[in-house]
């Protein structure tokens, strides 16, 4: 059980990447006052949160509507993650998390909390994906609690970072962060194949045989 929330854990804290996304952070919030810019922190991770608990609690009846086997869901979600897990190794920004300039809302910091801050760099196709993937058709109320759980204790630490944005960058550095974004995105890249592995196991059983 331990390895399993250390794997959830590490999956979501990859593809959140709290500290690879505290510059985009910091460009979104620019000429906000202190109080706004922690409301804009507040706000977007909490809506990250239920719109990922959402997805995590409604994916048996997602799967049953439109009749997704697990399989098949792991593997087409592998395949997304690991894509964005490529973007991640190159140092380039995924558009699956991150709209260009022109696509934002500049309406007001409610606005910027929701989209793209809130919906989709915090909780992308990616984090709903790797959620809905490890929740699966389990039934088990302890084991889709731990996922919360470890998705609940990333957007914590993602709060922080943002809360802590300049000092974080001040500390770190433009460079010391681009190497953790590849790393982060190294971790990503395995943890989609396996993803992938899992999917095609279950869609063919005779992958399990030694």
């Amino acid at each position: 059980m331990v390895g399993f929330v250390l794997q959830v854990l590490m999956a979501f804290l990859a593809i959140m990447n709290p500290i690879g996304n505290t510059p985009i952070f910091l460009g979104l919030v620019e000429g906000l006052e202190e109080k706004a810019q922690r409301e804009v922190a507040r706000r977007a991770v909490t809506v990250a949160f239920f719109i990922v608990v959402l997805f995590a609690l409604a994916g048996n009846v997602i799967f049953r509507l439109f009749g997704i086997t697990l399989a098949a869901f792991r593997i087409a979600g592998g395949i997304l993650v690991f894509l964005i897990a490529y973007h991640l190794l190159r140092g380039k920004r995924s558009r699956q998390h991150h709209p260009a300039a022109e696509e934002r809302p500049e309406d007001s910091s409610e606005d910027v909390a929701i989209t793209p801050l809130g919906t989709p760099i915090l909780a992308g196709p990616g984090t709903i994906t790797t959620a809905m993937s490890y929740v699966g058709n389990h039934t088990d109320a302890t084991k889709i609690g731990l996922v919360i759980a470890a998705f609940f204790v990333v957007c914590l630490l993602t709060y922080l970072s943002f809360l802590y944005a300049e000092k974080v960058l001040e500390k770190l550095g433009g460079s010391l962060i681009g190497v953790m974004t590849r790393l982060m995105g190294l971790i990503l890249a395995v943890i989609a194949v396996q993803m992938v592995i899992e999917g095609l196991k279950g869609a063919f059983p005779m992958l399990n045989q030694p």
